[in-house]
Order: C-alpha cells, then structure tokens, then sequence
C-alpha cells in the first residue's frame, strides 16, 4: 500500500530556546519540542519522571466524598460492590481497586456486565443483582459517567454510586454520591487524559494518603496501571508517562502473581515494553470478555498463587486462540465480499454484514480491513434481532460525525472521532449503506484516503552513535503523542549486501557518506530491485537495538 510521508515541522523559537539550556543533538531537541517540552526543567522532568511529579489526587473533584463515603461504608461494614467494563482497562481496574480495599477492611466483590446480554457500562442487571445480594455500595470503574438513568434507578433501591470514569460526561452529571472524572467541566484536577483504572489507582492513593497508609499499598498495583494505559490507547504525557514508567518497572520486576503467569506463557523476553503489552497481553486480556466472561481476566489478575496464575492464564491463552482463529476467518470472508464487489474500488467506504459473525472480534476485523482498504470501515453482525457493528476510522476523518449523519436509521451508537458503535434494523442495513458511502464521499478529503507515515526528524547515518540511542531510550515509554521517532536518510545506497531473508523480509545494508546502517524491512522483498539498482533512494525508519550473544548493535 502506498503511503504519504509527511514531514512534521518544529517551532524554531522554541528549539532555539531549548538549544541554550541543553546541549544534546539538535534532532533530539526537534523532539523534545514536538513532545510540547521547551525549557531544562520540562526536559529534566521528562527524562527523569519522579513519582513526587504525581498530582494530588485531592485536587480531582469529589475525591473527599468518595472517600467519606468509602470510610462510612467501612465503619457500617457495608457490602460494596467493585464494578467494571469488559475490556482491558475495566478489568484492570476492578482487580487494582479490589484488591486494595479487600486488604484494607472492605467487605467487597466485584462484577462485570456480559458483553452480550448486558452491554457496556452500568447495567440494570448488575444493580438487581447487587441488590439481592445485599450490597449498599457499587464503586463503578471505567464506565457510569453517563449512566444517569441507571444511577437513578440504584438510588431508588437505596444503593451508593461512586464513579471513576475518563470518558467525556454528558449534558448531565449522574446522581451519585461521587463522580470522579477529570473531564468533568467543574473539575480543575490537572490532568485530564488518565485511563480508567488511573482513576481507580488515583481513588486508592487517596484513601492511602487519608488514613496514613504506606505509599507501597497503592503503588504495587502500579502494573496493572500500565497495562491498562497501554491497552486503553492513552496519552503517554504527563501523568500517564509517570505511570507507565514506574508501572513497566514493576511489571519486569515484581509483577502480580496473573501477569507474570501470562507473560511467562506468551514471551519468553528479559524485558516487556508497551508495545508488547498492546501485542502480547492486552490482547488475551481482552479475549475473556470478547470470548466467553471477562471475570476470567479479574480471576487472572488477582490469582493468589503462583498455581492459580498459571492455570488462569491458560484459560485466557486458550481464549485468545479461540478469538484469532475467528479473527482470521471473519476477515478472510470479508476479504472475498469485497474482491467480489464490483463497485469496491470506487467507494469511499466500507460496509459489511454477515449474520453469523461473532460479535466479538468485529471490531478486530473492521482495523484489519483497514489495513488492506485504507478507508472508514464498519463491521455489523446480528444480535438479539438487530444489526450491531463496530466503526474504525482512518486518521483525520471523524467517523462519529459521519454515523451521526446517518442516526435516523440507527437504534442506538456511540463513540468518538476514530472508532464508535451502533445498532440499527436489520431491514434498514442497505438504506445505511448507502447513506453512509454518501456522507463519507462528500465529506472526506482524499489525502485521508492514503495512510501517513509522519517523520520527525532527518537523520544522517554518521550521526547515528552509541550516545544517541542512549539518549533516544529515554524518550521511553513510547506510546500516543510520544509515539517511537521515524526518521528520514535521503540518498542512501546499497553496500552490496542486501538481500531476502526469510519468504518476504528485506535484509539490508546502505550506506552514505562515512556512515553505513544495516536493518530490516518486515514484507518489503519487492523493493530489492530498487535497493540493489546502485541509484541513491530516500528511507523512512525507526531505530531499534539488536541483541545476540550479549552482543547489541544498532539497526
């Protein structure tokens, strides 16, 4: 697939005025400057994340009557419910929160809605269910922010609601005892992009810092934070950096009993990055609540044994088996639908139905759809007699805005700018079809239509040193809006070297000027022609480090 390279500008202002305070290379400045880093102090900070740049989390607002209210439900020996959505981020924080407050006086247990039968978010199901159990008290994660019918409907059965949700509220606050959300419009807590389970993990430290607990009380759930930044696709700025820096420390040191049995089973690596808990263990995470039921993931992560662990981290890898091979089947048949789609080359859009596709991978199928047609994509399958699907856009064209255009035919959706969800009738899915090819044709711009490789920065092959990637380490954690550099080498030049390893891998090594580079290019085989040609050609790519026999060299 062809793709656009876009080289990103830098305020020169502002790398001019970094350039006094720190003397390192001036591609490592540009970067700093694209990460919004212009001073030695912002630099400092963000070379040395400390867990004292932490906010109180006081500052969040109701935080002092969550934990009133927490403290009351003690002192009364009240049963509180720990409640959580179904993915990677839900499921993490109920595990971070449950945990801590089980060990500190808490008569709780924990609940998450079936994907199928319950949906996302607060569930009328799940307040019944507390209510026959006796339970006073539901601390909602990751979900609740726009539940206000369902809050409503648990103050009626004279049960408490504390929500700790990140999404963006509604026109209307729910009514619940406290609502922890930093994207609340009355709320001035500093940061405003922390996952679910950050807000859970901030929730604890403040009962922590309320009653004179430990820092390590809170901070060993430190792991379960970083996958859930990792895996809910968070900003790694501010706060979240701190976390996932501490949090990717913990997870290659002292992991929960769950992560390291799932680690252990699924990479046998010395040290596990971001990428690999997006890749490696998110995805089996997921796989429970995509699958079957995604208590397994809780059971996993809260395992109180080494035996426990490894025996929950089976049924999640067997799970996450289950799930690529409907992955890979579901997309193979969407493959064929659109070759034999006669119109499929001229269409703006993509839109499939099939009525046996499993709910739970639509999603999965829909991204990978994208990567062979680079164009907005909705996935629908039947469900309960309806049409339901899950929407993935490509960047810069905002797919809810699109769906909206289109909300006459729709039952229900949500979402946001690059992914959403919706429900329709199963007689309106053609007249939504073409409706929706109509809106993204007149409204998408065509260069959205070819993906971007954005470049940070141009690099020469002789600057490419020991003591430059030891500075580029430290830009780590990679993640969104510190995303791993690419970089641009204008008229590079074959050594002779080159060559196809494995079935379609370019094995290669350039040269220019007194500098020479040896690296890979995944699926790339066809372009050996070129390479090999002896003419100068421009190269986009990140660095990385290769290890063997205890041996690392740059590549």
């Amino acid at each position: 697939m062809v793709k656009r390279w876009v080289l990103r500008e830098t305020d020169s202002l502002k790398f001019a005025r970094l350039q006094t305070s720190l003397n390192i290379h001036p591609v490592l400045l540009q970067l700093l400057v694209q990460r919004g880093i212009s001073t030695f102090e912002e630099a400092k900070k963000f070379f040395r994340p400390g867990l004292s740049d932490l906010h109180d989390p006081f500052l969040m607002k109701d935080m002092d009557k969550a934990i009133e209210r927490i403290e009351m439900a003690i002192a009364n020996k009240e049963k509180v419910l720990i409640y959580g959505d179904y993915d990677v981020d839900g499921t993490t924080s109920v595990a971070t929160v449950y945990s801590f407050f089980l060990e500190f006086g808490l008569a709780v247990d924990y609940y998450i809605p079936n994907r199928y039968s319950e949906g996302y978010g607060i569930s009328s199901t799940g307040i019944d269910w507390a209510k026959e159990n006796g339970f006073t008290l539901i601390i909602a994660l990751d979900c609740g922010i726009k539940s206000v019918d369902k809050i409503d409907y648990a103050n009626e059965l004279s049960i408490d609601f504390i929500i700790c949700d990140h999404h963006l509220p509604g026109e209307k606050i729910p009514a619940a005892a406290a609502v922890l959300d930093p994207k609340r419009k009355d709320c001035d807590y500093p940061y405003k992009e922390l996952s679910g389970c950050g807000i859970g993990f901030k929730l604890i430290s403040a009962f922590a810092q309320k009653n004179d607990l430990p820092d390590e009380s809170y901070l060993k759930y430190l792991d379960f934070v970083v996958v859930s930044i990792a895996s809910d696709i968070v900003p790694i700025t501010g706060e979240n950096r701190v976390l996932a820096f501490y949090g990717l420390q913990k997870i290659n040191s002292q992991p929960s009993e769950g992560l390291r049995a799932l680690m252990q089973s699924n990479k046998a690596k010395k040290e596990f990055s971001i990428s690999d808990l997006v890749f490696v263990i998110g995805p089996r995470i997921n796989a429970a609540g995509r699958m079957d039921d995604a208590r397994n993931a809780v059971k996993l992560l809260i395992s109180p044994s080494a035996i426990h662990a490894t025996d929950n981290a089976e049924i999640l890898n067997k799970h996450n088996i289950n799930r690529r091979e409907f992955d890979t089947s579901i997309t193979d048949e969407a493959l064929v639908m659109l070759q034999d789609d006669p119109d499929q080359n001229v269409k703006k859009s993509t839109v499939l139905f099939q009525p046996h596709w499993h709910k739970g991978v639509i999603g999965i199928v829909a991204s990978r759809l994208i990567d062979k047609y680079y164009r907005p994509t909705i996935i629908l399958t039947e469900s309960n007699g309806l049409a339901t699907g899950s929407a993935r856009s490509v960047a810069g064209f905002n797919i809810y805005e699109a769906i909206l255009s289109c909300s006459d035919l729709l039952e229900q959706f949500g979402g946001h700018m690059f992914a959403a969800g919706l429900t329709m009738r199963l007689e309106n899915i053609t007249a939504f079809t073409q409706r929706f090819e109509e809106v993204v044709s007149s409204t998408i711009e065509e260069r959205y239509l070819t993906p971007e490789i954005e470049i940070n920065a141009t690099l020469e092959i002789e600057d490419i040193t020991t003591k430059f990637f030891s500075l580029l380490k430290q830009f780590e954690p990679f993640g969104p809006q510190n995303m791993k550099p690419v970089f641009l080498t204008t008229a590079v030049q074959d050594t002779g070297w080159s060559r196809i390893v494995g079935t379609d891998h370019l094995k290669f090594s350039l040269k220019k000027g007194k500098g020479s580079l040896n690296g890979i290019g995944f699926g790339m085989g066809a372009h050996l022609e070129l390479v090999k040609s002896g003419q100068p050609f421009d190269i986009c790519y990140n660095l990385d480090e290769n290890e063997w026999n205890d041996t690392k060299k740059l590549k």
